[in-house]
């Protein structure tokens, strides 16, 4: 890699326009044709742009965020990412940020790499932080194999929206002193390896039901309310220590002096409150400028760029208008605004180059071990009791498993599947029912068709029945489970999650989750 100034060389050496190129982050996508690896190589060498954010394709990145596109699975995606990084950063005159979301792994946009249990699920057990730390570590360890600087993690809003369309499993939970606790956990354990971190959604994204890429979500709480709740997270990790803070598109009037811009693009909450009342010091980066929450409202290249920089974003994640947006800036700001941005973001960059942990990490973590350790301490008894599952255990039953062999399997498929169930389990008292949601994202009822919702229900009403339920929590509001013998939340559908099931039905292990969220 190309050796980095010191910020006081680059601070003189840098022009303008290269300083201003330092604080654009467009997207690199790891399943990009070769005609777009060359048009994003062009931008680097001809802007000076100061690093990239990967997602997995252009397909999944976040205007596709309801999947209207087909995404197509890369089993080499570890291998390519790791060609791609080294290309960019030969393309760039000074060593690029990479930075990627990875807040469960970097299976969240990488294919074939390990991941990590859902923050919901870390959610579910009180203490054993050092199972969180531990998350955080391995998740940088697999970053330094990649070579990426910087995991845009965690998520520290509070989710007490039950109906949160793009928040939900990615919180800690609805408790705001369980939410920063786990997030200081999975924070310091990602900085023992060198890895940068950075908090989102501030000012908080869990009171929604509007998803940002989308829309614009509106938080209309008294400045008090969100300082008690939403606010919390964030006071208490700034003053802590964290790198840096990501601002969401959310309209949150009390912060703006009652203006319903969203967060990302007012100069009131990201300079005035966030800097000002809550003294942050560090590096400010916008949440994805792509987003229709923003990108809809703002079409003329180079003006969002321009809002969300004269709010005090440091950093512009996914500017779609790399030129135009350093041309407005460079016509609009102060030299004090470019100074000030430049030394944040440039002194950040010295911190993440230098890290020592570069030489030493080359192999991608062993999940395993840990996943077992995290789905013994989380699994929650819901409803009922050991005892109850204990003496249904003495009876006969039939098992049941529903999960979808193929993630897009055809209704048609599905309706013969539970036509044959329902004759097989016509003449049975007892069900032992493992149930897996087929997505973890609450739209259209969580991937279910209507006809699952219903066969799931009946039995539920009609048989003695015990459930496994390996997903989202919120998904169970679809379901009568108060009339099941027992229902135990599992989270997770890893086979190490499976495995501490199987040993929970069979009496082996006592269940110590808690359920981190409220139900309707």
């Amino acid at each position: 890699m190309k050796s980095l100034p010191n910020y006081t060389e680059a601070k003189n050496t840098l022009s303008t326009a290269e300083k201003i190129g330092q604080f654009f982050m467009p997207a690199a996508f790891i399943n990009d044709t070769e005609e777009e690896i060359h048009a994003l190589e062009d931008l680097i060498r001809n802007y000076g742009i100061g690093g990239i954010c990967f997602f997995h394709s252009r397909a999944s990145a976040a205007t596709n965020f309801e999947g209207k596109k087909e995404v197509l699975r890369n089993e080499q995606s570890f291998d390519t990412l790791k060609s791609l990084i080294k290309r960019y950063q030969s393309a760039s005159k000074y060593p690029l940020f990479i930075a990627i979301d990875a807040e469960w792994g970097l299976a969240m946009r990488v294919e074939n790499t390990p991941q990590y249990p859902y923050a919901i699920t870390l959610g579910a057990f009180t203490g054993k932080e050092e199972l969180i730390y531990e998350v955080g570590k391995k998740i940088a360890q697999d970053c330094l194999a990649a070579g990426i600087h910087w995991n845009l993690s965690p998520v520290v809003d509070i989710n007490n929206n039950p109906n949160n369309p793009v928040i939900g499993y990615r919180s800690f939970g609805d408790d705001r002193e369980q939410v920063t606790q786990k997030a200081l956990a999975y924070i310091k354990g990602t900085e023992s390896v060198g890895i940068l971190t950075s908090i989102k959604h501030f000012p908080g994204h869990g009171d929604t039901s509007v998803d940002s890429h989308l829309g614009i979500p509106v938080i209309d709480k008294s400045k008090k309310e969100l300082l008690e709740n939403e606010l919390y997270p964030f006071q208490k990790i700034i003053s802590e220590g964290v790198d840096a803070v990501m601002v969401g598109h959310l309209s949150v009037p009390a912060l703006a002096n009652g203006s319903d811009t969203p967060a990302s693009i007012s100069r009131e909450i990201c300079t005035d409150f966030l800097r000002g009342e809550l003294h942050f010091k560090g590096v400010v980066i916008s949440d994805a400028l792509n987003m229709h929450a923003v990108s809809k409202i703002y079409p003329v290249p180079g003006e969002l760029e321009w809002l969300a920089f004269n709010a005090g974003n440091d950093i512009l994640c996914f500017a779609e208008h790399v030129k135009e947006g350093i041309e407005t800036i460079a016509i609009n700001s102060t030299a004090k605004q470019l100074e000030e941005t430049f030394e944040r973001v440039w002194k950040l960059k010295v911190k993440a180059m230098g890290n020592p942990f570069w030489k030493g990490f080359g192999e991608l973590s062993d999940s395993s071990k840990l996943n077992k350790e995290i789905a013994t301490e989380s699994i929650t008894v819901y409803h009922g009791t050991e005892t109850d599952i204990k003496s249904f255990r003495k009876k006969d039953f039939c098992t049941l498993t529903l999960k979808r062999s193929q993630e897009n399997a055809l209704k048609e498929d599905i309706l013969s599947f539970l036509e044959e169930a329902k004759q097989e389990t016509k003449q049975e008292k007892n069900i032992l029912l493992l149930v897996t949601p087929p997505k973890v994202k609450p739209a259209n009822q969580f991937g279910f068709f209507q006809e699952e919702i219903d066969f799931i229900n009946a039995m539920l009403e009609e048989k003695k029945v015990v459930l496994y339920y390996f997903g989202n929590p919120y998904s169970l509001n679809l379901f009568d489970v108060k009339k099941s013998v027992a229902t135990v939340l599992v989270y997770q559908d890893f086979t190490e999650f499976q495995d501490v099931a199987t040993e929970h039905f069979l009496g082996k292990i006592k269940a110590h989750g808690k359920l981190p969220v409220s139900l309707t």
